[in-house]
């Protein structure tokens, strides 16, 4: 996935408006494609449904100043091909046969485990204890969790998943590096 674009609080508001002129539709269809981009990603097999919903919104707010003057009809059309590619992105990422555990995946299980460990240590104690606490559950309890825990912060549900989708790619790249440095 690109990480070099992220979602403020100005595109996000263009991309409400462009969804709706009333700020209230617009919140629901946004929450309305969300969803239905998440069980997209989750039909497809896809192992972070949500993250993938998520780089596909940044990617059509990073666009909309180019499409929103000559797109018509129903917005949420933009969307679903938008998470084609990114789901293809996905495909050509995801190895296709699981190869059998050997010695050395052990050992690449235990260099990334500990590089991981180093990269949470890294992070504030704050951002620590919102990604354990973000990643925690599953399903219902999950999405029941997340919305008590943006309660708890004080802050909207999206606000919250952008937050840890930052943290998730600040983790991502802080574990890559970490594990490259090991192989050299």
């Amino acid at each position: 996935m690109k990480k070099d674009w992220v979602l403020t609080q100005d595109s996000f508001d263009a991309l409400l408006a462009w969804l709706h002129p009333d700020r209230n539709t617009a919140g629901e269809k946004y929450e309305d494609i969300r969803s239905r981009l998440v069980k997209i990603f989750t039909g497809r097999g896809c192992c972070e449904p949500e993250d993938l919903a998520d780089e596909t919104i940044n990617r059509v707010s990073k666009r909309l100043k180019d499409i929103e003057s000559h797109f018509t009809g129903d917005p949420a059309r933009y969307f679903y091909g938008v998470a084609n590619k990114v789901h293809l992105e996905y495909l050509r990422r995801k190895p296709v046969v699981p190869e059998p555990v050997n010695h050395d995946d052990s050992d690449r299980i235990e260099k990334g485990s500990a590089c991981l460990e180093r990269c949470m240590q890294e992070l504030t104690s704050d951002n620590r204890e919102l990604v354990l606490q973000y990643y925690q559950y599953e399903k219902r309890a999950m999405i029941d969790h997340r919305q008590h825990l943006a309660s708890q912060l004080g802050i909207a549900i999206n606000a919250l998943r952008i937050r840890a989708y930052r943290l998730r790619a600040t983790l991502q790249k802080c574990v890559h590096d970490c594990l490259e440095r090991s192989a050299a």
